[in-house]
């Protein structure tokens, strides 16, 4: 199976090449990984100590940024590697201030496992949320480099508890810990015979709960927003799109609407804009104008969202129509904001939480988003009410980021 692998990956990397030449995300994919090893040489050197994480893509980036912060205070001897898989994290995060090298992680071949590690000599390693590279983590067993998945989740659908997936159960003995954020994800790997698990929750919950403590100050927004009630509409697809819309064109109530689509390319900005009747602005065209006079304030620019989301009375995050599905509610969660989402979110424990605890309303078509932003516009008290379950919600989970340095303390190593 591990000869099908590696064939496979082969396959793959050659396919890539071809897809690159007519898609620009997957060129950026291809391209964005013929330089690593001459970065990794120009910037590691052999007296270096460092310590590698690995994130798939920018959400899981984003899980792990606590920790990474705290070994970076901890460790500070240390250089500290980030890779990322995905362009959609590695090019919004690639001049990030925590790491001293980031770059995209080669695809995993045996070659390039044992070429990176030669290259970074991590003493120690995290891997977030998943991601399983069976080449690397052959590579980082045979060496005994510590190796952490922090914020881990399982699923029975995953290889590991297929019959066949032997091969794949085998790359999980690299791993010193597990940190994983929930009972199942526990009750799983125990199954496979791993007694090195604990549950230490989500370290996103610290992440968003540290925003609180942050500027979050938006002078635009605010002249925008002009004492009103803001509905903040996070990560939106078409599909969302396509009844938020209906709704903002028809809606009565004196309401603002910020929209902060998940694509941002010039045509689909364009596009959402023609669909809406209301009096709407860019993000690119604010300058010189005033912006209170406006009802509709399109994001046409990525990074602020968060701090958008601090001026915000109600949230819509997107995704939900999609799939995997919902994209992350926390951070409008941790302002204290009530939020609404479409029907697909089973696969995020934090979504599933939220809609039970009644945090946040799952709706399924254009009538019940109506009803649902209806409620949260016209009775102040119920909105108050729903948001402070967001807020609680996430100040009762935070603590993961601690719980993890406290248990790697120990590692004589470093």
């Amino acid at each position: 199976m591990h000869f099908l692998y590696n064939l496979i990956t082969q396959l793959a990397h050659i396919l890539l090449k071809i897809i690159a030449l007519f898609s620009p995300k997957m060129k950026l994919f291809v391209d964005g990984r013929k330089d690593v090893f001459s970065i990794l040489q120009q910037k590691i050197t052999a007296k270096d100590r460092t310590i590698w994480f690995h994130a798939a893509s920018l959400g899981e980036y984003e899980q792990g940024l606590p920790v990474i912060e705290k070994i970076k205070e901890r460790y500070q001897n240390h250089k500290i590697i980030v890779t990322f898989f995905s362009p959609s994290g590695y090019e919004v995060r690639k001049n990030n201030a925590v790491a001293d090298v980031t770059v995209y992680l080669p695809l995993d071949t045996p070659k390039n496992a044992e070429q990176f590690l030669k290259l970074v000599h991590p003493d120690l390693v995290f891997f977030i949320k998943y991601e399983f590279w069976i080449n690397y983590l052959d590579a980082l067993q045979k060496q005994q480099i510590p190796t952490y998945l922090i914020s881990g989740i399982f699923r029975e659908k995953q290889l590991f508890f297929k019959w066949y997936g032997g091969f794949y159960r085998k790359a999980l003995n690299t791993f010193t810990h597990f940190f994983v954020q929930n009972e199942n994800s526990k009750k799983l790997i125990t199954q496979l015979g791993k007694t090195n698990v604990t549950i230490s929750g989500d370290t996103r919950f610290d992440r968003v709960a540290a925003i609180l403590d942050k500027d979050n100050t938006l002078e635009f927004i605010a002249q925008f927003k002009d004492g009103k009630t803001t509905i903040v509409i996070g990560s939106s697809w078409s599909k969302d799109e396509s009844l938020l819309t209906e709704y903002i064109n028809c809606s009565q109530d004196d309401v603002k609407f910020i929209i902060a689509p998940h694509n941002i390319k010039p045509e689909e900005i364009q596009e959402l804009r023609n669909n809406i009747s209301k009096k709407t602005v860019l993000f690119s065209e604010k300058e010189n104008k005033d912006l209170s006079q406006f009802e509709v304030f399109i994001i046409d620019t990525i990074g602020i969202l968060t701090k958008i989301y601090s001026y915000g009375d109600i949230a819509y995050v997107g995704g939900g129509f999609g799939n995997p599905g919902v994209h992350n509610l926390l951070e409008p969660a941790a302002f204290g904001i009530p939020i609404v989402i479409g029907p697909n979110f089973s696969h995020f424990d934090e979504a599933v939480k939220l809609v039970e605890n009644k945090g946040c309303t799952a709706i399924k078509n254009s009538n019940e988003l109506r009803i649902a932003f209806s409620v949260l516009i016209q009775n102040r008290e119920t909105r108050h009410q729903q948001g402070k379950i967001c807020s609680e919600f996430v100040q009762k989970n935070k603590g993961a980021t601690g719980y993890i340095l406290a248990q790697i303390a120990n590692i004589k190593s470093l």
